[in-house]
């Protein structure tokens, strides 16, 4: 139960401190008073997403406390422990929101996240605002509602995880045979492209290999017969070597005759035979490595542009075509394997759609279920609201499978004896609706423990005794144990409530602010019968409001 909310300096508000109670308490006030301010305060606190300008004009800052108190079952005690966050009978909701945007709040004076207070709003307070009832002329809302009604989470979860499953299996077989066709698209090609690079078997660095050694045998094709040349110049007989080593034995022959003259030279030309002698070796050895066999040049100069034709084709480097030749190798593995793949998957794919079809079935039966209590329950509710005529039925038709199962739900009603049923948006009008809307927030909320219910102008669009039958059904349902809130404009509501709040605009020192007042047993006469009256409230307007007052 909400016991207290205290506003501090939000849009028109600077200072408010409202105590609350069990029963109906009722607020009322003219158009514009800043009623719905309370109910975007409470919101505020309770961290739903509203309007960003809460802010009063000129203040730092915005603050709202709200105070609850727990029974010992209720719900919110589950939602405290699991985030880590203090109980007990006490509930305390701090919630600050600065100039700049920041907000900031705390739970039992810890800090806690938007997503905490949210998940607490929805154990403490239920709202039925002003456009809710647009909402229920929508078919689509009218399943949430069933579903909601029925307590069919468990069935909806698991229909929801079963579609999920089988549309991410759906997706790999498409993807799949996505890729199984592209394959085959070209499968000539890697087929013949894969048996070519197979026979030519290339490895890394062959490329540059065989283009050195091909360097290597061009190279000995121009320069073997200078190096011939050279050799025999250098060689013995007419050659140098022979030339020298003649020199050297005729001047060693006379050496001793020359009182030593010669000896300079000789040692000179026993050098000049031994460099020789190096020079020879150098020269044959490269004789020996440009010696080749032509029909070895022609051999790799075939395989050097094998590979290159092959890496020109692929439009890869040469070192590249052995990974290549991988590629197309397991593109082809997988082409050949590729139809026990999709089979694989279209058997996953026929077991996700059997699973889901299961847990549709199972969703649809739930629903059949609840949508024939539902009807009960409403049609036993609409009666004290004046209209024992209107027969309440839900239909349930088949729609295309989704996330949500296979079903469609429409809420319908026939509002008179021998008419026919038809969907609320075509047979009710704006004050019935306001009272279907009633009547299914009590079914939808009647097991649900320690909830304030919240109605803003619930009773629009009705007065005279379908005011005082809504009302009525107000205070029951407040007296059946729980707390309603009501902004209203009806006399007929307003003198049904337990405490009554009257809320009006105020100007001080130049600013306007929202002033919240209690109102006593004369002060709640004259506030209806100014809603009787209008501004000027008559004798009779007053006689009126205490016969309506006294119930």
């Amino acid at each position: 139960m909400l016991r207290s909310l205290d506003i501090r300096d939000m849009i028109i508000i600077d200072r408010l401190d409202l105590e609350f109670r069990p029963g109906l308490n009722v607020l009322t006030g003219e158009t514009g008073a800043g009623k719905s301010i309370l109910l975007d305060a409470l919101g505020f606190v309770l961290g739903w997403r509203g309007r960003a300008d809460l802010v009063r004009s000129g203040a730092e800052q915005g603050e709202v406390v709200a105070v609850f108190d727990l029974e010992d079952a209720h719900p919110a005690h589950a939602v405290l422990e699991a985030a880590g966050l203090p109980g007990g009978a006490e509930l305390i909701l701090r919630r600050v929101n600065r100039a700049d945007g920041r907000k900031t709040a705390w739970v039992n004076d810890r800090r806690a996240s938007g997503e905490v207070l949210r998940a607490l709003s929805d154990t403490l307070v239920e709202l039925h605002g002003q456009q809710d009832d647009r909402g229920l002329l929508n078919p689509r809302v009218h399943r949430a509602l069933l579903d909601a009604f029925g307590g069919l989470d468990p069935e909806t979860t698991a229909v929801r995880a079963a579609w999920r499953a089988l549309r991410e299996t759906e997706k790999a077989l498409a993807q799949a045979e996505a890729r199984l066709e592209a394959a085959r698209a070209e499968e000539d090609f890697l087929r013949h492209a894969g048996d070519e690079l197979v026979k030519l078997g290339p490895e890394p660095g062959e490329d540059a290999d065989l283009d050195a050694r091909r360097r290597l045998m061009q190279a000995g094709q121009r320069i073997g017969e200078d190096v011939a040349k050279a050799a025999q110049a250098m060689g013995h007989g007419e050659g140098a070597e022979g030339r020298l080593g003649d020199a050297l034995r005729w001047l060693e022959g006379v050496a001793d005759k020359a009182d030593g003259a010669l000896e300079a030279p000789i040692e000179a030309l026993g050098r000049a035979l031994s460099d020789l002698g190096d020079a020879m070796a150098g020269v044959e050895a490269a004789q020996e490595a440009l010696a080749f066999d032509p029909g070895e040049l022609e051999r790799v100069e075939e395989r050097l542009f094998a590979i290159r034709a092959a890496a020109r084709k692929h439009a890869v480097a040469p070192d590249d075509l052995g990974a290549f030749a991988e590629d197309i190798a397991a593109r082809l593995a997988a082409l050949d394997k590729g139809a026990d793949d999709i089979a694989a998957l279209a058997a996953e794919r026929a077991a996700a759609e059997k699973t889901y079809d299961a847990a549709a079935a199972a969703l649809s039966e739930a629903r059949r279920a609840a949508a024939a209590a539902l009807d009960t329950a409403m049609n036993a509710e609409l009666a004290p609201l004046k209209m024992d005529r209107a027969v309440f039925m839900t239909l349930l038709a088949e729609a295309a499978p989704g996330p949500e199962g296979r079903d469609a739900a429409t809420f319908t009603v026939a509002t008179n004896p021998g008419a026919p049923a038809g969907p609320l948006n075509k047979i009710a009008s704006g004050g019935e609706l306001s009272r279907f809307l009633l009547a299914l927030k009590v079914c939808l909320t009647r097991d649900a423990s320690g909830l304030t219910m919240i109605f803003d102008e619930i009773d629009r669009g009705v007065g005279g005794a379908t005011a005082d039958a809504v009302g009525r059904r107000l205070k029951g349902l407040a007296e059946e144990g729980g707390q309603v809130l009501i902004v209203t404009h009806s006399p007929q509501v307003a003198a049904l409530g337990a405490h009554h709040w009257q809320v009006a605009k105020a100007v001080e020192g130049g600013e306007t602010f929202t002033r919240v007042t209690p109102l006593n047993r004369e002060a709640r006469i004259d506030e209806v019968a100014r809603m009787l009256s209008g501004e000027n409230v008559t004798d009779e307007a007053r006689a009126a409001a205490r016969t309506l007052l006294v119930g």
